[in-house]
């Protein structure tokens, strides 16, 4: 007799690895606001007084308003979609997507940067100084402000909220397959305690960090220019700039574009997996995939071959202890093989 809907509802359960920042958005929100007063109110300055060096700053902020758009509209499209089944391990990847995204736009600023700088050292410009100070100095106290802003939730890892909607009861589906195998499923979430990387936060504290740093370096080559004649460290002190923003973007490059290709997880963390399989007399693993469904968040598929094989439950229960995997799944068959030698290798 078909299971009524009811109860099936009762195995079901939720997929939302998505993150819950909402105190980093709201923070991210007033440092876009910030952002945008000052970039429309050096534009508006620079074109009344006719300065090259208000309208170039100006339009400068508003690349970082650009990438702040892009962190809140992350945030917003990862909780709209949250539930959506369209999304097979909900929208946990969209705040590592984000700060992808800002990384090669803060590759972008960084590259505008040495091309500006290297066209000003082989084409030395008269620089107004203390009309240049005074713009540096206003970006860097919106920037310090931002930091500021951003830092406390950047800095300190914040309890990732996953919502669990499922029974506690048996979660066990078994298949019939006509080569007799026996092929049975069994999904596990880790209900452990785990602390999130915000990825899409830590992209935007990266740009107003990076905005911070140009301002202060600008200031300190333009003190030197003007008291000291140095004027060439200005477009040096540009390309220095330039050079720790491209590592940082690099870093976060390197952080989220794993996540996003479903990299496997920690090879000696896989081999325990195996390893804690393959005690049981007769049983190998024949296959695993364990991949990140968010930056905190991992999946697993792992196939076991016996010829007299256990329950799916039984290895749920026995790989329980590994707390990074949230979404597990396992599939056991019977080898009737006649020799042990052909039970599949690990893959």
């Amino acid at each position: 007799m078909a299971l009524q809907k009811h109860g099936i509802e009762s195995w079901q359960h939720s997929h939302q690895f998505a993150k819950i920042n909402s105190s980093g958005e709201r923070n991210t929100r007033y440092v876009l606001y910030l952002t945008l007063v000052t970039m429309v109110a050096e534009i508006v300055a620079g074109t009344l007084y006719g300065s090259m060096a208000l309208l170039a700053d100006g339009w400068h902020m508003g690349t970082h308003a650009a990438a702040f758009l892009i962190t809140l509209f992350a945030y917003y499209y990862a909780r709209k979609y949250a539930d959506d089944p369209k999304y097979a391990f909900g929208t946990g990847k969209v705040s590592v997507l984000g700060g992808f995204t800002s990384a090669i736009a803060l590759g972008l600023v960084a590259l505008l940067m040495v091309v500006e700088s290297v066209s000003r050292l082989l084409n030395p410009e008269n620089i107004h100084f203390n009309e240049a100070i005074l713009v540096a100095f206003i970006g860097l106290t919106v920037n310090v402000v931002s930091v500021f802003l951003l830092k406390d939730h950047h800095s300190h890892d914040y309890h990732h909220h996953h919502h669990h909607h499922h029974s506690h009861g048996h979660h066990h589906h078994a298949h019939a397959h006509n080569d007799e195998h026996e092929h049975e499923h069994e999904h596990e979430h880790e209900h452990g305690h785990h602390h999130g990387h915000d990825h899409n936060l830590r992209a935007a504290y990266f740009h107003v960090l990076a905005d911070a740093l140009t301002s202060l370096l600008a200031i300190g080559a333009l003190l030197f220019g003007k008291y000291l004649g140095l004027t060439w460290l200005d477009p040096v002190m540009g390309i220095v700039g330039a050079v720790i923003i491209t590592s940082w973007a690099w870093g976060l490059v390197k952080q989220t574009g794993p996540i996003l290709l479903d990299a496997s997880i920690d090879p000696k963390y896989v081999e325990k997996i195996v390893q804690c399989v393959e005690d049981e007399r007769d049983h190998q693993v024949s296959d695993i995939h364990v991949w990140p469904v968010s930056a905190d968040h991992h999946a697993a598929v792992i196939s076991i071959v016996s010829h007299e094989p256990k329950s799916a439950e039984y290895f749920k229960a026995k790989l329980s202890r590994f707390n990074r995997i949230h979404h597990l799944t396992v599939e056991v068959f019977t080898c009737d093989c006649s020799s042990q030698s052909a039970v599949s290798s690990v893959k």
